[in-house]
């Protein structure tokens, strides 16, 4: 019988987490900040984020009963059916939540958001375009907070940069990393970083630079190790390894953009997110060893 944590293991709950963040930056780059309802907006991403790892599991059964036979659907913990149904349903609720946090314009955003999902995990993954598709989800993903607004796709191409580098680098988790992979890892992390203080040209106060900055700093020094590691060694051990802090350091990185924003309390509360992030899966990696 399918169980709740069968169901949060097939969605990758603790990795929805990383995806708060992306309306925060899009309505800050925009507006200067969520209106009233907008704290739905980033329940919209992790419902849309969730759909799509349960679309991405079943998509990929084929492959996983052979690489990773260990994961849900492989496994016989979840069927390929209730995959597929618990993605549709992830996708019609994130829809829904985006309406009611952003109105007609976020939802505008959030129905090519979903398409791209879907593009991605059915058919752009294995192919050359799939970092630069992941990459569209996750702007999109930044500019469903912002309600369209193009004074946010400076940011949103900054999370979409990290995104490709970090998509790119996780074709080598199975069968090991190439220096093409790696590097354009090391490029997209050197670009996001470097792009962080042009996010927000209006904002231009001494305390948002130099907390965009150190911001960006956090970013570099979550991300960098583990793909320096990688570049020295591209074994899958060592690839797969700095995938998983690829993921997790989009949220520093979400911080450094809400602060050159302007709002350093809620780059705080992504930090403090990050935090327990990082807890919960430490937790999780504790528990998987005994």
């Amino acid at each position: 019988m399918t169980t709740v944590r069968d169901v949060l293991e097939l969605v990758r709950a603790p990795a929805a987490l990383t995806v708060l963040g992306d309306t925060a930056v899009g309505a800050h780059a925009a507006s200067g900040g969520f209106g009233r309802r907008g704290w739905l907006l980033p329940l919209a991403s992790a419902a849309i984020y969730s759909g799509g790892m349960a679309l991405n599991d079943w998509a990929d059964r084929d492959v996983d009963a052979v690489e990773r036979p260990e994961r849900p659907i492989p496994s016989g913990r979840v069927r390929p059916k209730q995959a597929l149904a618990v993605a549709a349903a992830c996708g019609v609720a994130g829809l829904a939540l985006a309406a009611a946090g952003g109105g007609r314009r976020s939802l505008a955003v959030a129905v090519p958001l979903v398409a791209a999902v879907v593009a991605y995990d059915v058919v752009a993954k294995p192919t050359a375009a799939g970092p630069l598709v992941m990459a569209a989800c996750r702007a999109l993903d930044v500019m469903m907070g912002a309600r369209g607004s193009s004074r946010a796709l400076p940011a949103a191409l900054t999370i979409g940069t990290h995104t490709a580098g970090v998509t790119a680098l996780s074709r080598g988790e199975v069968h090991g990393g190439s220096a093409a992979e790696v590097g354009t890892a090391l490029a997209a992390t050197g670009a996001a970083a470097a792009s962080v203080d042009g996010v927000a040209p209006s904002v231009q106060t001494p305390l948002a630079r130099a907390a965009g900055a150190a911001g960006a700093a956090g970013y570099l020094v979550s991300a960098l190790p583990s793909q320096l590691a990688a570049a020295d060694d591209p074994s899958p051990a060592r690839v797969r390894d700095a995938t998983r802090t690829g993921i997790g350091s989009v949220v520093p990185l979400q911080a450094a953009l809400v602060a050159r924003s302007g709002s350093l309390a809620v780059a705080l509360g992504l930090t403090a997110l990050d935090g327990a992030r990082r807890l919960l899966m430490a937790r999780r990696r504790a528990g998987d060893v005994t």
